[in-house]
């Protein structure tokens, strides 16, 4: 009884984020609202509101405890684990090519680290945990963009190019999020102290970002279809859902990891696949069904497993 007690407790914690998704979802599927909505709010999410957010909390990042660097290795390291698995089971369960295989796999892993991944682990674990997501997120695009490069170029040309790591590098560095990140380092460990007016308006804009978040991402949703294929959609959520936080949380507890940083990447692996999965998949043009089928379906599915993760980790002082 004491477990669905927690459980119940951890869902109702996160009930109103989902709740602002299915929000924005509704308001743009009964209002009839025009596409240039939602990609108006959507970049001014993306371009302003979660950069000045990550600068307003980086700029304070030496107040935080220290951070364990091994939970890039634990968090990207459980992610390779589960990609080459993906691509195994792909190839052997749906007889799908290497292309097809490498989008499959990568819809496994993809975490949607920014626009679910931060409102939650602000809500659930606090503002201290913010800094571990950050640091995730600076590597996240990286490797993962480049993986998918890497490996579709591989299977493609039989060959690897530099072509693939030096443009996924610049989009990187062009990431307005990254750059609100590293601008916020800078500032923690220059010991700037910025003038008051500035301090309260970033701090009127970041507590503002995380619910403005949820509902661009539910009118985001709104464009895609529950398409056929349903047998792949499945499996990529389970891995998604399932697998990639069983894998990460073994990881994070056989390399010692911090409570609290294994309680984060933990939590951002348990959540939902990430938009940019579907725009790799349009970009590669493979598998595009099935992805934005597991975009809307793991979003759904997460509002029960995430909060159902976190609370066998609670009561079973897992962590």
């Amino acid at each position: 009884m004491a477990f669905f007690s927690t459980l119940g407790q951890q869902f109702v914690a996160t009930l109103p984020l989902f709740i602002l998704i299915l929000l924005g979802y509704v308001a743009v599927k009964l209002g009839r609202w025009q596409k240039t909505v939602t990609d108006s709010l959507t970049k001014f999410t993306f371009y302003i509101a979660f950069p000045i957010m990550l600068f307003q909390i980086m700029s304070h990042f030496s107040e935080h405890s220290e951070i364990d660097m091994k939970l890039l290795f634990v968090f990207f390291g459980s992610s390779f684990i589960v990609f080459a698995l993906g691509c195994l089971i792909a190839y052997k369960c749906f007889h799908l090519n290497g292309s097809e295989s490498t989008m499959f796999a990568m819809g496994g892993i993809y975490t949607n680290t920014v626009f679910v991944g931060i409102p939650i682990i602000k809500m659930l674990l606090g503002d201290s945990a913010i800094p571990i997501v950050a640091i995730i997120v600076i590597f996240n695009a990286l490797i993962l963009w480049t993986l998918a490069t890497v490996s579709i170029e591989f299977v493609q040309m039989g060959k690897l190019s530099s072509k693939g790591f030096i443009k996924a590098f610049k989009n990187v560095i062009k990431n307005p999020i990254i750059i609100g990140i590293f601008a916020g380092i800078m500032v923690n460990y220059t010991g700037i102290t910025l003038p008051k007016f500035i301090q309260q308006s970033t701090k009127m804009v970041s507590d503002m970002t995380a619910p403005l978040s949820l509902i661009v991402l539910g009118m985001g949703l709104a464009e895609y279809q529950i398409r056929n294929k349903l047998h792949i959609t499945a499996t990529i959520c389970m891995i998604k859902l399932a697998i990639l936080p069983i894998v990460t949380f073994v990881t994070g507890k056989l390399l010692g990891l911090p409570v609290l940083e294994l309680q984060v990447i933990v939590l951002l692996s348990s959540v939902s696949i990430a938009i940019n999965c579907y725009m790799m998949a349009r970009q590669f043009e493979v598998l595009q069904g099935p992805i934005a089928s597991s975009l809307l379906i793991s979003t759904a599915l997460s509002s029960i497993t995430t909060p159902l993760i976190l609370s066998i980790m609670l009561q079973f002082g897992l962590t």
